[in-house]
């Protein structure tokens, strides 16, 4: 608990589970976590709330993502988010500036505190980083728009298409507003300094996920392209931002895909050939 963000009774939530009270545990969570679902899929637990443990902890705890996960999902099996108990309104109106995990848990708990909130996106989605940098098959767009609309449920206002700075300064927005919140995310990427890191087809993986998310090009888990262009691409890194990017090439369809860093020599391998029809190159698949 000492290393969670947002404090989340982790012990607690995992002992109503195992008794089987489902309901318990995830109002437990929503206590501190707007967010669940996504939490639950994508909150990098080994460099959080897992980096304290040693030993043999690590891997008995190692599973309480999942279990967040499956809560978030079977509240919303059930077809009724119910709304938790929201306070008196306070008569103060918070400006939040962007709609990623950020945004959206401030934007959740000061409505939870009886404040009025409006949320003010540039992007056409909501979502942040979380919608538009993650691939679908790490964490589903249908599932950020479910948060999303959780936390509008709670009185949130969401704005989209509106860039602060431009389409109204933050002078403007105090004048309305008793407060601004700003998460506007981390936009900026860490290069290497290397000569050529600035040379056209060389991206950041922030890019590289953003454009293939906004044009659509990903498509999980089919892994196939109907148009192979016997490229390569390299993602310099081993982490899980690398992963995402390798597997999104892969489902491009390059020729093969591979990292360089944290799994060496591992590369994407040729998937299976048709069984029918007429002969064609065979499609790429991760390994």
């Amino acid at each position: 608990m000492d290393g969670c963000p947002v404090h989340i009774d982790i012990v607690g939530f995992l002992e109503l589970a195992a008794k089987g009270d489902f309901r318990a545990a995830v109002n437990l969570i929503k206590e501190s976590d707007a967010l669940p679902a996504i939490t639950g899929r994508v909150c990098p637990q080994e460099t959080q709330c897992r980096a304290g443990l040693r030993d043999g902890s690590q891997v008995r705890a190692g599973g309480h993502r999942r279990v967040e996960r499956f809560l978030a999902d079977w509240e919303a099996s059930q077809g009724d988010m119910p709304t938790p108990e929201l306070a008196p309104p306070s008569g103060k109106q918070v400006a939040v500036v962007g709609s990623g995990p950020a945004g959206l848990t401030v934007a959740a708990d000061l409505a939870r505190l009886g404040h009025r909130v409006t949320i003010f996106e540039a992007l056409h989605e909501a979502g942040g980083g979380a919608g538009l940098r993650h691939p679908e098959f790490r964490l589903p767009k249908a599932i950020v728009h479910r948060e999303v609309d959780y936390v509008c449920g709670l009185g949130v206002e969401l704005i989209k298409d509106f860039v602060v700075g431009q389409t109204a300064t933050l002078d403007e927005l105090l004048t309305e507003y008793d407060a601004v919140f700003l998460g506007s995310g981390a936009g900026l990427p860490w290069f290497l300094d290397l000569p050529g890191e600035n040379l056209s087809g060389v991206y950041s993986a922030n890019e590289y996920l953003t454009r293939s998310n906004l044009m659509k090009a990903y498509r999980f888990p089919e892994y196939r392209h109907p148009h192979r262009r016997g490229r390569r691409v390299i993602t310099i890194g081993g982490g899980n931002v690398a992963m995402d990017a390798c597997r999104t090439a892969c489902a491009w369809g390059p020729r093969s895909p591979s990292w360089s860093t944290g799994a060496p020599g591992r590369r994407c391998r040729p998937g299976p050939r048709r069984s029918t029809g007429p002969r064609r190159r065979a499609s790429s698949s991760c390994t």
